[in-house]
């Protein structure tokens, strides 16, 4: 059996007094829950596995020996241990310095270093060497660049095409600011899963990312289907930065109305105490409940748990809608 760490020795850094909203249930410091939830701790369906095994290692050692980052490692993602434990984890392109400051991302914050153009062919060999069925390219924000960067986008689709043909390519993309041209940079080189997170709801847009824009967010993944009809879009929220039930249901049926096909539903977590405290903790059945309601609504695919991250159990989501025939997995252009 894994390891899994006790939620009891994961550090809760901040709690913030409980609402009035009765669907707000689980906040913190102040209100106990029916399951027994008690003071300064986390809820006990918080539990994350520990890194370690031999799988973990050679991912590990994959990513140092050609100079790789991950979103796993920078975003300190709770499901690092259970990924890199299975073969699997997320690149992160474009440097380690994003230029967006974000109250909920653990990546830091600045001016980066100029781009790195050897970059794609260095993932492309390790997703041949790892022999992955499916990869998750992300980055951080470039907005010094015009086009947010968008080129090492498409050099890394079309280098994974050449090295590791039949693996399916899934990009988590910035927003571009909504630039059209930036975005269609990318399409071009036609990944089978277009992703961008939206967030969280638009009342709390300034708070959680002040440099960011909800319109920017859904122009992105209208634009991306209206380029290209066969991709899969996809998008995430978390849950816990102080919005309500019912404003994620409204995000939910504006997403449906974009057509996107896959959505990611996760608890958010505090990093430290310099980031957002979190408002309160959703419980599984509530988890439960947003699963049905956004298979009600026509998503394709609702992943959807405490722990669930953008890229959590991605390859699966592409494996299981590949039998359904709604991921094509393309030949190269």
């Amino acid at each position: 059996m894994a390891d899994v760490i006790n939620p009891q020795d994961i550090p809760v850094l901040s709690d913030s007094s409980p609402s009035d909203n009765p669907r707000h249930g689980v906040r913190g410091s102040k209100r106990h829950n029916p399951e027994g939830v008690v003071a300064g701790r986390r809820p006990a369906w918080i539990k994350v596995r520990a890194p370690g095994g031999d799988t973990y290692e050679f991912v590990k050692s994959q990513m140092r020996s050609k100079t790789l980052h991950t979103v796993c490692e920078e975003a300190m993602c709770p499901n690092l241990g259970e990924c890199w434990g299975s073969g699997t984890a997320t690149f992160l392109m474009l440097g380690d310095t994003c230029t967006r400051s974000c109250g909920f991302c653990d990546i830091k914050t600045g001016m980066p270093e100029d781009m790195d153009w050897m970059e794609p062919m260095r993932v492309a060999q390790a997703v041949k060497q790892m022999n992955l069925r499916h990869v998750v390219i992300t980055s951080v924000n470039r907005d010094e660049r015009a086009d947010g960067g968008a080129p090492i986008f498409a050099m890394v689709i079309r280098r994974i095409r050449q090295l590791q043909p039949g693996c399916s390519i899934e990009v988590l993309i910035p927003d571009f600011k909504g630039n059209k041209d930036a975005l269609s940079i990318v399409m071009e080189a036609q990944p089978e899963i277009l992703n961008h997170n939206v967030e969280t709801v638009p009342r709390l847009f300034k708070k959680v990312q002040p440099q960011d824009k909800y319109e920017w967010a859904l122009t992105t993944l209208r634009n991306a289907k209206a380029m290209d009809s066969l991709v899969l879009t996809k998008t995430g929220i978390m849950l816990g930065l102080g919005e309500t039930f019912d404003e994620v249901v409204e995000v939910m049926r504006d997403l449906a109305e974009l057509k996107v096909d896959i959505l990611t539903l996760g608890q958010y977590l505090q990093p430290s105490r310099l980031h957002l405290p979190i408002d309160r903790y959703y419980e599984p059945a509530e988890f439960d409940e947003l699963k049905r309601i956004g298979l009600d609504l026509g998503f394709k695919w609702v992943e959807s748990g405490p722990l669930v991250r953008s890229s959590y159990h991605a390859d699966r989501q592409a494996r299981e809608l590949s039998k359904l025939n709604f991921v094509q997995v393309r030949s190269g252009n």
